[in-house]
């Protein structure tokens, strides 16, 4: 099967398994839709679960994990940039791509059929919002946009590239982008119970800090990656720091940790529900389903395209 298959779905949902499997079955390879799992090195708290990708002892290839070093702000541009390359390659050697991820923009960039055009930074913007806090930084976002995305506020470094985009767009052709084939995906959405969700969400935490995420933030910021960077890349990233700077206690770290992500969670749904809003048409599977019986619906929905 040439054309694209999709599988998105919330935090702990099981989306890497499922589309691991799924690859397996169909002699595909996987595209990673995730923001974070680009960088190296951010393997915890990240959740990238590489062994998922060994599916009864078979690797399945992946793509677009690991490609850049902590610190760097990778950016959708890059994005699609470089799921082309790995799509095209893909598809050249006769195998099924499968893009699988959480991060809505990241995916809908994809699915949307259009390039977004690359925002360099403005040093001059960035030093005269650099006095602003993070409150002021949001209130100055909303008077260029909904704030739809909440990403975009959850640290100091976001807001103010928030704004560095969209100042660039108030004052250049939003409309002028580059091209980029629209490419037909079949789209798998996993659909979890809220409480089932959350239950995942919290044995994910306490596994992952006995798994020693605590040893993976502060070894790259031995590395000599400046804790605002890292900070940048929030959730576990943003916590985890806070706490090895001694800006929070363990427990105020794991606390205010689960509440984020379960928020994180939620605005994943919220997104991927307004995707069905504009327009695409998601398959919801239960994420409770066996593996082989959800593999199977899978191959049901395929067959009719």
């Amino acid at each position: 099967m040439d054309r694209l298959i999709t599988i998105i779905g919330p935090t702990a949902s099981g989306k890497t398994a499922l589309a691991a499997r799924l690859a397996y079955a169909l002699d595909g390879e996987i595209i990673s839709g995730d923001s974070r799992q680009i960088y190296r090195r951010m393997d915890i708290g990240t959740g990238k679960d590489l062994s998922d990708y060994v599916v009864e002892g078979v690797p399945v290839p992946y793509h677009l994990i690991d490609v850049a070093e902590p610190g760097y702000k990778y950016n959708v541009f890059e994005y699609q940039r470089d799921f082309l390359v790995a799509y095209e390659d893909i598809l050249k050697r006769g195998k099924t791509p499968i893009l699988c991820g959480g991060t809505g923009l990241y995916v809908e960039s994809i699915l949307k059929g259009y390039r977004l055009q690359p925002v360099s930074e403005n040093k001059e913007l960035r030093a005269s919002l650099a006095s602003k806090t993070l409150p002021e930084l949001t209130e100055m976002l909303k008077q260029y946009k909904s704030l739809h995305n909440t990403t975009d506020v959850d640290t100091a470094q976001r807001a103010i590239r928030a704004i560095e985009i969209e100042e660039y767009y108030k004052n250049n052709e939003k409309d002028a982008v580059l091209s980029f084939p629209k490419i037909d995906s079949v789209l798998i959405g996993i659909d979890i119970d809220r409480e089932a969700r959350r239950r995942k969400i919290s044995a994910r935490l306490k596994s992952r800090l006995e798994e020693g995420m605590v040893d993976e933030v502060r070894g790259i910021l031995d590395s000599g990656v400046a804790p605002d960077n890292l900070i940048y890349y929030g959730l576990e990233y943003k916590y985890l720091t806070n706490y090895i700077l001694g800006n929070l206690t363990y427990e105020q770290m794991y606390s205010e940790l689960e509440i984020a992500i379960h928020q994180f969670a939620k605005r994943q749904m919220t997104w991927f529900r307004g995707m069905e809003r504009r327009g695409f048409v998601i398959h919801w599977i239960n994420a409770e389903k066996k593996m082989e019986d959800k593999i199977s619906e899978i191959m049901g929905i395929l067959k009719r395209f």
